[in-house]
């Protein structure tokens, strides 16, 4: 499994699975190959959603994106 925390308050926010992050890492922007952040935001999970992302994983985002338009998710894999 892979944790997921906000990235500003280091709160824990569930975890996802390896496809699932798999999803995240083709989709996004990686500043670099070790990148484990990434900046979210509604529209860009309406988006995932039309491309086909996994249900789980969209309701997953909007929870933790809650009443906000965007913030930065941080994963790691689980030890």
């Amino acid at each position: 499994m892979i944790n997921v925390t906000d990235a500003d308050t280091g709160a824990g926010l569930g975890a996802i699975t390896e496809a699932q992050l798999k999803f995240l890492v083709d989709q996004m922007e990686e500043e670099s190959t070790t990148d484990q952040d990434y900046w979210i935001s509604v529209d860009e999970v309406d988006t995932f959603e039309a491309d086909g992302a996994d249900p789980t994983l969209v309701a997953f985002l909007r929870r933790a994106l809650g009443k906000r338009d965007d913030m930065t998710i941080r994963w790691q894999r689980a030890s």
